[in-house]
C-alpha cells in the first residue's frame, strides 16, 4: 500500500472539516469533480429536500452560490426554485464494482477471452438477465481494463438495475480511457438524471450527441433540459449580483481611497507649513489657512486629488502658485480662499497676501500677467 505523508493527511482533513461546516461548497463549479467522486462511491450530496410521503414528484433544490446571502440578493427574491424531479430514484450504495488493474499488460489472449466474455455478456443482456451481464462484463474487464467499452457497457448493465452511482462509476473510467466515448457520455448522462444532477445530464448528453448523434440521447437531452435551464438561469443571476456587488465594492474602495489621499495630502501640506506660526515675514502660517477646510465647498473640493495635489505643492513653495494660473478649477479655489481671508476679491493683484504665502503679488492673476515670486523682504499689505 503507497504510504501517504502526514501532510498530505492534514490537507485532507482540512478540506473534509470545511465541507462539513458547509456542505453548499460541494456544488461549486470547480468541485464537480470532487462531487461526482463522492457520488461514484455512492455517497449523498445534500442538495435536495425530498418528499417523504413516496415517490418524489418535486422537490426544491437550493441552486444558490454557498458565498452569496438573502441579504446579498435582497429578500425579496426567491433564493429556491422548484425543479420536476419525477422519475429521480434514491442513490444506490453498493461497494464499488471491481475495475481491473490499470497497469495490467494485456496480452492477445487476454484480449480473445475478453471479447468472448463480452458476446455472452451482451446475449445476457438482451434476454434481460442484467446482472448476469454485469458478472460476465465483470470478468472481461478483469481480462482487459483498458478497453472503454466494457466499462461503458456494464453501467448500462447498472442503469437497468437503477443503479445510478455505479454506472457513473464505470463511465468515468470509460471517459478516463477515451475521452470521445459516446456511449460513456450517453449512460453516464442517463445516471445523473435519476439522481437529479440535471445539469451534469445535459452536459453529459450533449457530449453524447455532439460524438455521435443517437436518437435516445437525444430524447433524453430533452427531457432534463427544462430542468437544467432553470439552474443554469439561476447560476447566471446569482452570479450578476455577484459581479454588480464587487463593482459597488471596488467603487466604494476607490472613493474612500481619493478621500483619504485627499486628507493625506492636507494634512502633508500642513506639516510641511508648520504648527501655523507666523514666519520670518510676519505673515500668518499655513496654519490659518488649513483652518478654512471647514467650510464644506472647500473641503469637497480638496478631496479631488488634482486640487490636493496642486495646494501641496504650492505650499511647499508658494511661488509655484504660478503654475496653476491658468487652471479654472485651482484659481476658483484660490479666488474664493483670497475672498475668505479679506485679501482681496478675486484673484487680481491678491491684494492683501495669501496666507503661507509671504508678501503680496503684484500683477494682475486672471488676467495672465505673471506675479512675481514672494520674498522674504516683502511683507503683508
Amino acid at each position: 500500500m503507497t504510504e501517504i505523508s502526514s501532510a498530505l493527511i492534514e490537507q485532507l482533513k482540512s478540506v473534509i472539516e470545511i465541507c462539513k461546516a458547509n456542505p453548499d461548497i460541494l456544488h461549486h463549479k470547480d468541485l464537480a469533480f470532487f462531487k461526482q467522486y463522492i457520488m461514484s462511491l455512492g455517497g449523498k450530496i445534500p442538495s435536495m429536500r425530498t418528499d417523504t410521503s413516496g415517490d418524489v414528484p418535486r422537490t426544491e433544490t437550493n441552486a444558490k452560490p454557498p458565498s452569496e446571502s438573502a441579504a446579498d440578493i435582497g429578500e425579496s427574491e426567491e433564493s429556491d426554485i422548484e425543479l420536476d424531479n419525477t422519475g429521480v430514484v434514491e442513490p444506490d450504495r453498493d461497494d464499488a464494482q471491481p475495475m481491473g488493474d490499470p497497469d495490467k499488460e494485456v496480452s492477445e489472449d487476454d484480449v480473445e477471452k475478453s471479447n468472448a466474455k463480452k458476446r455472452d455478456a451482451i446475449a445476457a443482456f438482451g434476454a434481460g438477465e442484467f446482472q448476469k451481464a454485469i458478472d460476465i462484463y465483470t470478468e472481461a474487464i478483469l481480462l482487459n481494463p483498458g478497453s472503454a467499452l466494457l466499462h461503458a457497457k456494464r453501467g448500462q448493465c447498472y442503469l437497468k438495475l437503477n443503479k445510478p452511482n455505479a454506472c457513473i462509476r464505470d463511465c468515468s473510467r470509460a471517459l478516463q480511457i477515451n475521452p470521445d466515448n459516446a456511449l460513456a457520455y450517453k449512460f453516464r448522462g442517463r445516471a445523473h438524471r435519476l439522481l437529479g444532477h440535471w445539469e451534469e445530464a445535459a452536459q453529459d448528453l450533449r457530449n453524447a450527441c455532439k460524438i455521435d448523434f443517437d436518437e435516445q440521447a437525444d430524447e433524453w437531452l430533452k427531457e432534463v433540459t427544462p430542468n437544467a435551464r432553470k439552474l443554469e438561469e439561476h447560476r447566471r443571476k446569482y452570479e450578476r449580483k455577484r459581479a454588480e456587488k464587487d463593482m459597488k465594492e471596488k467603487l466604494e474602495r476607490a472613493r474612500r481611497a481619493r478621500e483619504e489621499h485627499a486628507k493625506a495630502a492636507a494634512a502633508a501640506a500642513a506639516a510641511s507649513a508648520g504648527s501655523g506660526g507666523a514666519d520670518e515675514s510676519g505673515a500668518p502660517g499655513m496654519g490659518d489657512f488649513y483652518k478654512f477646510l471647514n467650510d464644506p465647498e472647500i473641503l469637497t473640493a480638496f478631496q479631488d486629488p488634482e486640487v490636493a495635489a496642486a495646494f501641496q505643492d504650492i505650499s511647499t513653495n508658494p511661488a509655484n502658485i504660478i503654475k496653476y494660473q491658468n487652471n479654472p478649477k485651482i484659481a476658483a479655489i484660490i479666488t474664493k480662499l483670497a475672498t475668505k481671508f479679506g485679501g482681496g476679491s478675486g484673484l487680481g493683484g491678491l491684494g492683501g497676501g495669501f496666507p503661507g504665502f509671504p508678501g503680496s503679488f503684484p500683477g494682475n492673476f486672471s488676467s495672465g500677467e505673471s506675479p512675481r515670486a514672494p520674498s522674504d523682504d516683502v511683507g503683508l499689505d
